[in-house]
């Protein structure tokens, strides 16, 4: 479970290094297609053999230093579909600026690397060429959103993704003591009886169910006033455990302590949570 859990905790550096290696794939693609083209034809070639790989990978070194602040824009509060208005003048404006930031950038480079060849690059007129850039970057932002949502559902249906069930017509009034999990194309009920500890995990909350790891998309925060009536409380900003679960207590220097549970996991308990632990404890 070690490379799960691995998994868990750095989701968005493995798609971050998903989405770059595709665009460097890509960048290697187009320009070696470019010279192949060009020795195609009887016309001796415009360019010199490093020139396509310049404009190919200039533009994917700057796409990559910006993915990460686009994948933290889809995960942002902003991009709310239940605003789609709202987050499509968001995303209008964001493709704007990614834009200009890709072309400068991108330039920039291509001008570095000409000059040290005793070149230089011409990038023509900028009005034309924003607009001949912009056309391209909308679709790599538009691909760059929509491989991030295909990674993310196509991840949770293979490792597992878990919701609460709320029975009745006021479902607001009820607590669930349940957990619909979707793993494989199946689902399945798992009670929240069975789930030892949480931790968070960026804009998800792991439930470790007797060895297994199955994520819930919510803060840590939300979680805990939902399932707190049965049983759970939070001994850290990224933790929280199953009373039932608890084995023993051991204080540390620091003033913390560890919770040892009784399939053997170790727990940090904060300062901060420690009072609350006992009372609930009681």
């Amino acid at each position: 479970m070690t490379w799960l859990k691995h998994f868990q905790r750095n989701k968005r550096r493995y798609e971050i290094a998903f989405i770059t290696l595709l665009l460097f794939s890509d960048a290697l693609l187009l320009a070696s297609s470019h010279i192949m083209e060009s020795q195609r034809s009887e016309m001796e070639p415009s360019f010199e053999l490093w020139e396509p790989f310049v404009w190919q990978f200039s533009s994917a070194i700057l796409v990559a230093i910006l993915l990460p602040l686009l994948v933290y824009l889809i995960d942002s509060p902003l991009s709310s579909w239940s605003k789609i208005k709202r987050t499509f003048l968001i995303y209008l404006a964001a493709s704007l600026l990614f834009s200009v930031l890709h072309v400068i950038g991108m330039v920039a480079i291509r001008k570095l690397i000409y000059a040290t060849q005793g070149l230089s690059y011409d990038f023509g007129s900028p009005m034309f060429e924003f607009i001949y850039e912009y056309r391209k970057d909308v679709f790599t932002f538009i691909s760059i959103i929509v491989m991030v949502h295909s990674y993310r559902f196509i991840s949770s249906r293979i490792l597992g993704e878990a919701e609460m069930i709320n029975e009745g017509e006021e479902p607001q009034a009820r607590t669930p003591d349940r957990l619909l999990v979707k793993k494989l194309g199946k689902e399945f009920i798992v009670k929240l009886s069975d789930v030892d500890w949480l931790e968070a995990s960026g804009n998800y909350v792991n439930l470790y169910v007797n060895q297994r790891i199955y994520p819930t998309r919510q803060t840590m925060s939300t979680l805990i006033k939902i399932i707190s009536q049965h049983g759970f409380c939070r001994t850290h900003r990224s933790y929280a455990v199953n009373l039932d679960a608890v084995e023993s207590i051991a204080p540390l220097h620091s003033g913390s302590s560890d919770i040892t549970l009784k399939n053997g996991k170790v727990v940090q308990l904060s300062r901060r949570y420690h009072e609350e632990l006992r009372q609930r404890l009681r």
